[in-house]
């Protein structure tokens, strides 16, 4: 898999931490998570889903476990995920210290739910087996105390919340840890990541939480993250969404990719569509995202319809497609003008040539 850096954006400087085999925070690249939603206990299902995930480029796992059968089923599941598995507990400290202890790489809790006596077991447990922690506040459930003293769950209320829980940790020597301050609004999420990047060097965990269905949670969640991303805050991110987890990750990615931070896969550059074009553009790109899916190598496609923006465009693109007249479309490769096709050879064509010019990466 290749990475590529925009060195424009400069990154805030943060401490690394280990999820797994996989570093979050310090030079290390932005990684993409998703979380199943299966039933833990049902192993099969959950693996499927990890396993699914784990081919659309997910990095990190995150699994719910609400009871002791889902700590329990996390031992197998982590023995066989390709991927770090996160654990995801709220108020049951047990079951923590249970997944701690059943392979987990990292612990998602929400210390306020915890308490503070509580959460000094999970944090030994956490030590003992070596692992990561991960601080969530959300606007959905701050503390009571804090939400009188600020009259809403605004991003003063949430930041307040993560420093008395670093606090918290700190005080208990343990610093193994990433924090993410979420709120489904998108102003608020961002303003609170932007102060809480002034006042810490923890990796931060970008994401909105209850963002919403597959279009308005993509939306939300491209402004919000792509806002802070765009500023160097950020370190590993969730896109949230009510849709298939599959598609977290594929948007995850596109927010990386639009942002020149991580590639992976095809980048396809095109136009509209309008009366100009000389083949049917619409169905063209939908068709050539379907069957080039599988490609992981960054490759970046442009498909114009017609000679106003196509040449400029190709000449800028790995592979490139320009409409002309009479049925013949130009091929750019590598920039350069090579040969003309018809309409009906478009699909097929370029799919070769992509799947070509993936093998030499390969090489």
């Amino acid at each position: 898999m290749t990475y590529n850096i925009d060195e424009k954006i400069q990154r805030r400087s943060s401490k690394e931490i280990k999820v797994g085999n996989i570093s979050v925070g310090g030079d290390s690249i932005i990684s993409v998570q998703s979380m199943t939603n299966t039933l833990t206990n049902d192993i099969d299902s959950t693996l499927n889903q990890i396993n699914e995930l784990y081919n659309e480029g997910a990095d990190i796992v995150r699994v719910s476990c609400p009871n002791k059968e889902s700590t329990k089923a996390l031992k197998e599941i982590v023995e066989s995920s390709p991927v770090p598995i996160v654990a995801d507990i709220h108020f049951h400290y047990q079951r923590a210290l249970e997944a701690a202890d059943a392979g987990a790489a990292c612990l998602r809790v929400n210390p306020g739910n915890i308490g503070p006596s509580k959460i000094k077991e999970v944090i030994q447990a956490a030590k003992s087996n070596n692992i990561s922690m991960r601080i969530g506040v959300n606007a959905g459930s701050l503390d009571e105390s804090l939400l009188m003293k600020y009259k809403e769950p605004c991003s003063d209320a949430l930041v307040e919340s993560a420093l008395q829980n670093i606090q918290l940790l700190e005080s208990n020597n343990f610093d193994e840890f990433k924090i993410s301050v979420k709120a489904s609004n998108v102003y608020t999420t961002v303003s609170s990541y932007e102060k809480l990047a002034k006042l810490c060097n923890y990796p931060l965990h970008l994401g909105l939480t209850e963002a919403g269905t597959y279009l308005g949670g993509s939306i939300k969640s491209s402004i919000g993250i792509g806002k802070l991303l765009s500023q160097g805050i950020g370190d590993t991110i969730r896109v949230s969404l009510t849709a298939d987890p599959i598609e977290e990750v594929k948007i995850g990615f596109e927010i990386l990719k639009s942002l020149n931070i991580r590639s992976r896969g095809i980048k396809i550059i095109s136009c509209p569509s309008c009366a100009r074009q000389a083949f049917p553009v619409i169905e063209t790109v939908k068709t050539l995202e379907k069957r080039l899916s599988h490609i992981t190598k960054p490759i970046t496609l442009s498909i114009i319809g017609c000679v106003v923006n196509g040449p400029g465009e190709a000449m800028n693109s790995d592979i490139g497609v320009t409409g002309g007249g009479k049925n013949t479309n130009m091929i750019y490769l590598s920039g350069v003008a090579d040969h003309k096709i018809s309409n009906a050879e478009i699909v097929d064509h370029v799919v070769n040539l992509v799947e070509k010019k993936a093998r030499s990466l390969n090489d």
